[in-house]
């Protein structure tokens, strides 16, 4: 009889544990309440570089001490499969943590709402350092980081050119080049914007008369064939000037291929 006790408890005990670990949440007015019991209080701010567009969220106790300040996190890159949410940084200011999270863009108020009620980190008007890290652990983001890219501002009608290890284009310096070939069979070479950020590279064969080339750029992660036709249309280059990169002809169609898809 008493083995057939315990296995009735051990059937019915995730059923008893259940309605324990569930937060019925609701969000009204900016009140916060987890199992109808006031939690915290929710300000929105609208950010004024997006017009009111997105908004800033500052989550108090219900004794006015702030605790959570949920910003929109501009520098990471969305995902291409779901463009239905924001990335948001989450700073707990109490315990010094942060974490990335995604909020519902069509309602990033109530989606952050939820996140913290249903975390239950706020217990009697402060955060649980423990529940907060779990939370972290559990629902944080790990997004792509975004490059911000500052291309030189010119006329794009000018003509691309080579001088030395710099790109031109009419009178401006939009880009550098350098020549990391580690290998006989091709060349490859790095390209940067003037400020020093690399903005991939490219790799080709043959020399000055290279057809096409494969590019990795960074701005959006990929790697393509370009076609460069350099052979035979600068014939009258046959010396090397002083200081002029023995691939001077093909590097000049790269560097217009990239300032073309707007690379540099």
């Amino acid at each position: 009889m008493t083995h057939f006790k315990s296995l009735l408890m051990l059937f019915f005990l995730p059923l008893i544990s259940v309605p324990a670990t569930a937060q019925k949440v609701n969000y009204k007015n900016g009140l916060l309440q987890v199992d109808e019991k006031d939690v915290a209080k929710i300000v929105r701010i609208k950010d004024k570089e997006t017009f009111g567009l997105t908004a800033t969220y500052e989550l108090y106790s219900l004794a006015g001490e702030k605790l959570i300040l949920a910003t929109l996190a501009n520098g990471f890159v969305p995902s291409r499969n779901d463009n239905s949410t924001y990335y948001y940084q989450v700073t707990f200011r109490t315990l010094d943590k942060v974490g990335i999270f995604s909020l519902n863009k069509l309602g990033a108020e109530k989606s952050f709402a939820k996140l913290i009620g249903e975390s239950g980190i706020v217990i009697d008007g402060k955060l649980d350092p423990k529940l907060v890290t779990e939370l972290i652990a559990r629902k944080s983001q790990n997004p792509e980081v975004v490059i911000e890219y500052h291309l030189v501002r010119r006329d794009r009608s000018d003509i691309v050119l080579i001088k030395e290890n710099g790109i031109y284009q009419g009178n401006m310096l939009i880009g550098r080049f350098r020549d990391i070939s580690g290998r006989r069979e091709f060349d490859t070479y790095e390209f940067s914007l003037p400020d020093g950020l690399v903005i991939g590279t490219a790799s080709f064969t043959g020399g000055n008369g290279a057809q096409n080339c494969t590019v990795s750029t960074n701005k959006d992660r990929r790697t393509q064939n370009a076609a460069i036709p350099s052979k035979g249309i600068y014939g009258a280059l046959t010396a090397r000037s002083e200081g002029m990169d023995r691939n001077a002809i093909v590097l000049k169609q790269i560097a217009t291929w990239l300032a073309k898809n707007d690379y540099l």
